[in-house]
C-alpha cells in the first residue's frame, strides 16, 4: 500500500458519476429487460471514462469508479447464488425523528431514475455461494486495460467490494438457521471476489458502511451493546476472509451512510474504534469532511494506529455541492496529520462514494470533478506544510 513518502496522495472511497444512460440500462436490467450487451459496452466506455477524469483532476489513487455495478453491494446478487424475493429496509433513525426533512427528502427523490438499494431489495432463500470468478476477472481485466491504454496514471489503482456486514444486513436472511450461519457463508462467498482482486494486482478497499451505519437502521431500537456485538461479528468475519491476502494488500471504509441527512442518531467512533483496530487491514478510510463527525480524527489519537498502518482521511464531503476551498481541505489533512503524528501515514480522500447506487448522487456531475480538483489542490497547499 502506498504511502504519501514525499507528498500527500490523494484518493477517494470508489464510486464515481454514472453517465444518464448507463443509469437508465441499470435501471432497466433492475426491471428484468434484456439489456446486457448495451450494458457491458456503456460500462466499459464509462469506466474509461471515469479513470481519464480521475488523473485529470490530480488522483493519485484511483480506482474503475464502480462503473460496471448497478451499487456499491447490489451487484452480488448476480454473482452469487442464494438470492430472491424482496424486502424493504428499514428507515434511518435519525430521518424518521423529523417528519418535515422526511418529506422533504420524499419529495426530492420523488420520480428520481435510480437503483434503490433500500426498496424491494432480495433476501437470501438459499445456500450463498460465488458462482464463479468470472464476471470479477473480467471488470478487473476491463480496468487493467483501461489502466494500460493512459499510460497507467496512478500511483496505485484500488477495487472495491462489500463486507458481508453489509450485505447480510440490506439482503435479509430468510434461509439459514442464523444470522451468524449467514454471515459465515456471505463472509466465504465474498473471499471469492477479494482474492481475486488482489490476485489482479490492485488494492482491495473493503466497503463496510454496516460498521458504524446499522447503529441507527437495523439496531436503532437495541443496546448499544447488540450493536457492538454485531460489529464484533463482522470484524472476525472480515478476517476470516482476508486469511490468505496480506494486510497491506487491504483498505477498509466505514461510514454513517452516504446522505444528507441530521445524522444526529449516529453511533460515536470511539464507541466502535476498538473492534475496529482488530481488523486486519493496512489502513482505514473515514469521514472527516462531515459535519456530525468532522472533530472525530482525534479519536486517532486516542486510539492510534499501528506503525504500518495508514488513514485516508475524508476531507470532502460527498453529499453536498459546495466545492470546498483548497485551503480548508489542506487544513483538514494537516490537523489529521498532527494527530497521526506522521504525515507519511495520511492519504488525502473523499468521506464517501459520489454514486453509490446508480443514479442516487446528491452531487452534480460537472461538481464532482471540481470537488476532487480542490482534493488535489488542497493536498498540494498541505504537502507545502507537513515536508
Amino acid at each position: 500500500m502506498q504511502r504519501s513518502e514525499t507528498r500527500i496522495l490523494t484518493t477517494h472511497t470508489g464510486s464515481l458519476p454514472r453517465p444518464e444512460a448507463l443509469v437508465r440500462l441499470y435501471v432497466a436490467k433492475a426491471r428484468g429487460e434484456a439489456v446486457d450487451a448495451q450494458l457491458a459496452a456503456a460500462g466499459r466506455a464509462a469506466l474509461e471514462e471515469a479513470v481519464r477524469r480521475q488523473h485529470d483532476a490530480g488522483i493519485d489513487v484511483g480506482n474503475n469508479g464502480e462503473q460496471q455495478r448497478e451499487a456499491f453491494f447490489l451487484y452480488v446478487r448476480s454473482r452469487m447464488s442464494g438470492f430472491g424475493g424482496q424486502w424493504t429496509r428499514p428507515p434511518r433513525a435519525d430521518v424518521e425523528r423529523y417528519p418535515a426533512f422526511k418529506a422533504a427528502l420524499q419529495r426530492a427523490q420523488s420520480g428520481a431514475v435510480m437503483v434503490d438499494s433500500r426498496e424491494h431489495v432480495p433476501t437470501a432463500i438459499g445456500d450463498v455461494r460465488y458462482l464463479d470468478r468470472a464476471a470479477i476477472d473480467a471488470e478487473c481485466d476491463d480496468f487493467r486495460a483501461a489502466l494500460d491504454q493512459l499510460g497507467n496514471p496512478f500511483v496505485e489503482p484500488f477495487v472495491t467490494a462489500p463486507s458481508p456486514g453489509i450485505v447480510a444486513a440490506a439482503l435479509r436472511n430468510d434461509y439459514y438457521p442464523s444470522d451468524e450461519a449467514y454471515l459465515a457463508a456471505l463472509g466465504k462467498a465474498l473471499q471469492v471476489e477479494y482474492e481475486a482482486i488482489v490476485d489482479h494486482g490492485f488494492l482491495l478497499q473493503l466497503d463496510c458502511p454496516d460498521l458504524a451505519m446499522e447503529r441507527h437502521f437495523t439496531y436503532q431500537d437495541k443496546p448499544l451493546g447488540d450493536f457492538l456485538g454485531f460489529i464484533d461479528r463482522v470484524v472476525a468475519t472480515i478476517n476470516q476472509a482476508l486469511v490468505n491476502i496480506p494486510r497491506d494488500r487491504v483498505r477498509l471504509h466505514a461510514c454513517w451512510g452516504n446522505y444528507e441527512g441530521p445524522h444526529d442518531c449516529d453511533v460515536e467512533l470511539h464507541e466502535i474504534m476498538p473492534i475496529l483496530r482488530k481488523l486486519k487491514v493496512g489502513g482505514f478510510v473515514l469521514p472527516f469532511a462531515n459535519p456530525r463527525h468532522a472533530h472525530e480524527y482525534a479519536v486517532l489519537r486516542e486510539f492510534p494506529l499501528d506503525a504500518d498502518q495508514v488513514i485516508v482521511a475524508g476531507v470532502i464531503d460527498s453529499v453536498t455541492n459546495f466545492v470546498e476551498h483548497p485551503r480548508t481541505v489542506a487544513e483538514r489533512i494537516e490537523r489529521v496529520a498532527e494527530a497521526v503524528g506522521d504525515p507519511k501515514r495520511v492519504l488525502a480522500g473523499t468521506d464517501c462514494g459520489f454514486d453509490t447506487s446508480a443514479g442516487s448522487r446528491r452531487v452534480a456531475e460537472d461538481v464532482v470533478w471540481a470537488k476532487l480538483a480542490a482534493l488535489s489542490e488542497g493536498a498540494r497547499i498541505a504537502s507545502q506544510l507537513l515536508f
